[in-house]
């Protein structure tokens, strides 16, 4: 695979963290050993993991999307998992939110056990959110997206801002870490390496794969992270190549200056990995800030000690986060 030319510390971690977790198992193996040493120092409960759907809520489909309801009343909030993730992700979220605000949880198509579509798909994602707001008739909502999720946020917050109140982004960005600097041609050849990697991936070694990202990258907690790579291999790896590369593709940041709206970004770090790559919490922090450069009402907020998936390693601090967001929103 091309490799961007930049070295830097900083590219180095987040770019391997986020090239594992979108299945690159060469990548995740590398990663998952540095940090097999790590887990024996994860102390606190963990949360629960739920198999599928969050509970026994209203369910239709809007576009490519499979769709959630939960909530009576409040702001909508719209929940966005990453990639080869379902509603599982957002358990604790919507525990928190239900209550207050209307949550709809969107489960993309290939994922999840989901049926797989052709073409773009992320162009039919956005489609299809914005598809939800508007049949819905959703006054306002705040869009909330984990990792790939969060880059669809981006991106939709980019079209469409005046449809919704604001964004938040946990661990998703406008670009690729470590590609940042990357000319097209240079970009468009990984990505043709990346498909052409994947291309015929069996279960057997998607499942071994999502095991690695998940020990490795994904969390802190060794039995959570066996639960969520069992979740996460329900995927299609097919519609997961495709996903990823058309991510690799995208640079949004030219247009964050139409983003009208509050954005947060959650960046997740764990001293022992940052340790191990030289870079602090604030160096991380701060790059993240420098990829969303010239978004006009920017946020970015550190959870910590956190991996990738966040939402489990740090439940209460990352619904914290989101409830502080949406508090000074002026939300119910």
């Amino acid at each position: 695979m091309s490799k961007p030319k930049s070295t830097s510390p900083i590219r180095q971690l987040v770019a391997a963290a986020l090239a594992a977790a979108m299945g690159l198992a060469a990548t995740a193996a590398s990663v998952a050993a540095e940090a097999a040493s790590d887990s024996a120092a994860v102390a606190g409960e963990r949360p629960a993991v739920a198999t599928s759907a969050i509970s026994m809520s209203p369910r239709f489909n809007i576009g490519t999307l499979l769709v959630e309801r939960h909530g009576e009343r409040g702001t909508p909030l719209i929940l966005i998992p990453g990639l080869a993730s379902g509603a599982w992700v957002w358990q604790d979220v919507v525990k928190r939110f239900k209550d207050t605000h209307v949550v709809y949880v969107v489960t993309l198509a290939g994922f999840d056990g989901q049926p797989v579509v052709s073409g773009k798909v992320m162009q039919q994602a956005l489609q299809s959110l914005k598809g939800l707001i508007v049949t819905q008739e959703l006054d306002k909502p705040v869009l909330i997206g984990h990792s790939l999720g969060g880059v669809l946020s981006i991106a939709l917050a980019q079209a469409e801002s005046s449809l919704i109140a604001g964004v938040v982004s946990i661990d998703g960005l406008p670009v690729f870490p470590g590609t940042e600097a990357m000319p097209p041609a240079q970009r468009a050849a990984m990505v043709a390496d990346i498909k052409a990697g994947m291309s015929g991936l069996d279960r057997e070694k998607f499942a071994s794969q999502q095991q690695e990202y998940m020990r490795g990258i994904g969390v802190l907690d060794a039995v959570t992270a066996e639960r969520l790579a069992q979740l996460s291999a329900k995927s299609d790896p097919a519609a997961t190549a495709e996903y990823m590369a058309e991510t690799l593709a995208l640079d949004l940041r030219p247009n964050l200056p139409r983003i009208s709206v509050p954005v947060l970004l959650i960046s997740p770090y764990n001293a022992a990995d940052g340790e191990a790559k030289m870079i602090s919490e604030a160096a991380k922090t701060g790059h993240y800030r420098q990829l969303m450069a010239g978004t006009p009402r920017l946020e970015v907020v550190s959870v910590s000690p956190a991996r990738h998936f966040a939402m489990f390693d740090q439940p209460k601090l990352v619904s914290d986060a989101i409830g502080k967001y949406l508090q000074a929103l002026g939300t119910p």
